[in-house]
């Protein structure tokens, strides 16, 4: 799994982070792909999706951006056990 995230250092300011909290809090390993910060230079997310924001998550052939997107794939994709 791959998730494309801006540059923010943490997890706690930006969306890409609340991506990154539901991935760590199902204990899902993922790779994070710091992507550049301006826009205009991120046209592998273009190429990707279409569109040039992130975060985006690259499960196998799942692609998917937006944050309320992933989390919900993340949430019914991967269920937690109690």
């Amino acid at each position: 799994m791959i998730l494309y995230r801006c540059r923010t250092p943490t997890n706690w300011l930006c969306t890409c982070g609340r991506v990154a909290r539901e991935l760590k809090k199902r204990d899902l390993d993922f790779e994070q792909v710091r992507v550049a910060q301006q826009r205009r230079h991120r046209v592998e997310i273009e190429e990707m999706t279409g569109q040039d924001w992130v975060p985006v998550l690259v499960d196998g052939d799942e692609v998917i951006h937006d944050s309320h997107r992933i989390v919900e794939y993340l949430r019914s994709t991967y269920v937690r056990e109690k």
